[in-house]
């Protein structure tokens, strides 16, 4: 213990030399427990807001890309759509199971003295049922006028079954609410106005073919076998169409926000290194500063491994206090980051309302970046610590 004791004796001889070293092992800690709990804080609001459909094959028009993967004119893109008699044949393909033709569009919106731009959703009345749940008022009916509308597009216009509002000029009866649904992969209709397919191509008589199309299996074992058969049938000659399910682009978000969650940590890593490199001057200059005295030690007998652990331990108690300091500070900092980031990321929406921040794996984050401080202090330290080992005692005592 009477090493360890020199080594807080050398620390409070320095008490700028030592907390600058310090700062710099607190702003590491900080900067790698804050963007990881970010990044999990922005990986918790997607998980939140992907709705549970896994159940679900989707199908649009295969014209994104061109050649060689290079992407293609995008007007082309947006304009293509999955002609009617496609629609029939993907039907057969599906083996019975719901499919379901989508429609959509953007139409001028006003609800009383406000106005705006809305996604307009066209579906065959009986389809709507299995797919939206209503929060109140009633479904569409055959040859029905009248609307449905989303959640947060009813919280922004103050709207609910029996409202009227205008879609392109015509005043349109609001049937019902629908219920959130999240960020879905075949159907967002939170922030959208659902009509009949009927409806949908009086509003919007231009309009030819479907934008996409909609399967869904019950049985989840059957998905593979369902996107067989659409392939099989739809791009036996050339590739018309592209077939996905749920689960596969869940994979590929996943994939995304994991990437940027180690982005996120390997920029807070970066800095951690650099405040190991200053710990190292630190430790250097120590030892430097210190050679007589490790001449005198190893004269009365202080083994080489005794040097070495105290400067370790010297290293090692900058690095406990920098880690604890910048783990405290981290559930503080990295609660106000990620608040503001998800203000960022939903600005303008209700979506994420409620979202969590902090769960245990925010708290992992934070031990991990105060055990990783902890490290890159003791592996600044041991070249310094080894250096002062190795010196003869008659050599240290010349100074």
């Amino acid at each position: 213990m009477i090493f360890f004791s020199f080594a807080l004796r050398n620390i409070r001889r320095h008490p700028a030399r030592s907390l600058l070293a310090t700062l710099g092992i607190v702003i590491g800690v900080f900067a790698i427990a804050s963007l990881g709990v970010m990044g999990n804080a922005i990986n918790l609001l997607a998980a939140g807001l992907i709705a549970d459909v896994g159940d679900t094959v989707v199908i649009t028009p295969h014209t994104a890309l061109g050649d060689l993967g290079i992407v293609g004119d995008p007007r082309t893109a947006v304009a293509a759509t999955i002609p009617e008699a496609d629609v029939e044949r993907i039907r057969r393909a599906a083996g019975g199971y719901l499919t379901v033709p989508v429609l959509e569009g953007a139409a001028e919106l006003t609800a009383g003295k406000e106005g705006g731009y809305a996604l307009v959703i066209g579906l065959d009345y009986d389809a709507v049922p299995p797919l939206l749940s209503l929060s109140e008022g009633n479904y569409l009916r055959p040859g029905s006028r009248s609307c449905l509308v989303g959640v947060y597009l009813a919280r922004e216009y103050d709207l609910r079954a029996g409202s009227r509002i205008g879609i392109d000029g015509e005043t349109v009866p609001v049937a019902g609410v629908l219920q959130e649904r999240g960020l879905a992969f075949d159907i967002n209709p939170d922030y959208a106005i659902v009509v009949t397919k009927e409806r949908f191509f009086e509003m919007f008589p231009e309009k030819v073919g479907y934008n996409y199309v909609v399967i869904k299996v019950t049985d989840q074992a059957a998905i593979e076998g369902v996107k067989g058969s659409v392939e099989n049938l739809m791009n036996r000659r050339e590739k018309t169409v592209d077939v996905v399910d749920s689960r596969e682009i869940l994979r590929q978000v996943n994939e995304i926000y994991d990437a940027m969650g180690w982005f996120l940590l390997g920029i807070g890593a970066i800095s951690l290194v650099i405040a190991g490199v200053s710990i190292l001057n630190v430790m250097i200059i120590s030892v430097t500063e210190r050679i007589r005295e490790i001449g005198v030690m190893r004269s009365i007998g202080a083994l080489r491994r005794e040097i070495l652990l105290m400067f370790i331990y010297e290293a090692l108690v900058l690095g406990i206090v920098g880690s604890l300091v910048g783990g405290a500070f981290s559930f503080i900092g990295g609660y106000l980051i990620s608040v503001a980031a998800l203000q960022v990321f939903t600005a303008g929406t209700t979506f994420g309302e409620g979202a969590t921040v902090f769960d245990p794996l925010s708290i992992a984050y934070i031990l991990f970046a105060m055990g990783f401080g902890m490290v890159t202090s003791v592996a600044a330290g041991l070249y310094p610590a080894w250096q002062a080992s190795r010196m003869a005692p008659i050599d240290a005592l010349r100074g």
